[in-house]
């Protein structure tokens, strides 16, 4: 049922967004030091590239029968997380493993290792089974207890911001997989309460969202960083300052390279600039979504959705939080922000996607 042939649209696609954020990159990195870019590239985007084409080789039925071991695997090195010795700090958050000069954020890799494991759940115990039977307990059962797992361990560190990517993109793959209406409620209302109660065990958190609705006040304090984001966005106009010329980057913005480098974006290259890299990624969304409806195998059709819902998602939130719409929280651009481990861990996606268009029905 192999069809050979790659999708070239889809990568021609993301190489355009990987280089043109690589240029972005270098710029918003350059008022730190060459360090950082050269850390990307040969700790992020080149190895990325090797771990792209091994999942771009690999059968999609061995991906998706080792799923659920690579799952637990990434559950205990979230776990590790907690013991002294394994981890680091940064930002009063211990979301990185330190092995010698090297760090890792497990919960990044949780973001893909999840999307396969549900895909892989919902496959193997629904395949076969009609719709009226739907066996709930062998389904939404362990989906929510391993939802529940991962809840608890990303509030500990806590990063209730990747929770909520990883919850969401796990939540639109368990409602396109034909399962019933009611799962989708009862898990939808869950996770809003959840979202409450987690917003009031962090106070500070809940100052970031009652901050979003109210962004003139303490322009100094907590809210220093989105007045910032702000400046820089309508300092681009309509055609930029220009490559490399960004002003707020210069000891303004708090994190030019990671949280805020589309600031750096669209101040660099203005409104034309902006719309055209949001036009790419909508097209790589769109490239996905023809991936998906057009794959033969139902367990590759979910795990594409969860992935384009993923990268949409965290480009929505990240975007969001940059003008405004969104509270201040630290997620990564995805494909340009510096991260090693969230670079991988997209690579790893692209290479799967490329995977699954080879199984496309050619019309």
């Amino acid at each position: 049922m192999k069809n050979k042939k790659l999708d070239y649209i889809l990568l021609g696609v993301f190489c355009t967004i990987i280089f043109f954020g690589l240029f972005i990159f270098a710029s918003a990195a350059s008022v730190t030091s060459n360090s950082l870019f050269f850390s990307q590239i040969f700790l992020g985007f080149l190895p990325g590239i090797v771990i792209a084409y091994l999942f771009f080789r690999t059968p999609l039925s061995l991906i998706k029968k080792w799923a659920p071991y690579i799952l637990f695997l990434n559950i205990f090195l979230l776990i590790l997380l907690f013991i002294p010795g394994f981890s680091e700090t940064a930002r009063g958050s211990a979301r990185w493993i330190a092995l010698g000069p090297l760090s890792f954020q497990p919960s990044e890799f949780l973001k893909l290792t999840f999307v396969l494991y549900v895909a892989s759940l919902l496959t193997a115990k629904i395949s076969k089974t009609k719709r009226k039977s739907f066996p709930t307990k062998e389904v939404l059962f362990p989906f929510f207890v391993v939802s529940v797992l991962i809840a608890f361990i990303l509030l500990s560190q806590p990063d209730l911001s990747t929770l909520v990517i990883i919850l969401s993109t796990a939540f639109v793959v368990y409602f396109v997989a034909e399962t019933p209406l009611w799962h989708s409620v009862v898990l939808f209302f869950t996770g809003v309460i959840g979202f409450f109660i987690a917003l009031m065990i962090h106070p500070y958190q809940l100052t970031r969202v009652i901050n979003m609705f109210n962004p003139q006040s303490n322009p100094l304090g907590s809210n220093y960083q989105l007045r910032q984001m702000l400046i820089a966005v309508g300092s681009g106009g309509i055609t930029g300052l220009g490559l490399g010329m960004s002003q707020q980057k210069f000891g303004y913005l708090s994190f030019p390279a990671s949280d805020s480098i589309f600031a750096v974006l669209a101040e660099e290259t203005g409104f034309i600039g902006s719309i055209i890299f949001l036009l790419l990624l909508l097209l790589f969304f769109w490239r996905g979504i023809v991936i998906a409806r057009e794959s033969k195998d139902k367990f590759a059709r979910l795990v594409v959705v969860g992935i384009c819902s993923w990268i949409f998602i965290q480009t929505s939130i990240n975007i969001g939080v940059t003008i405004g719409v969104f509270p201040v929280t630290g997620i990564p651009l995805p494909f340009v922000s510096y991260g090693k481990s969230h670079l991988l861990t997209e690579m790893a996606a692209i290479g799967i996607l490329l995977n699954v268009s080879l199984y496309m029905r050619r019309k």
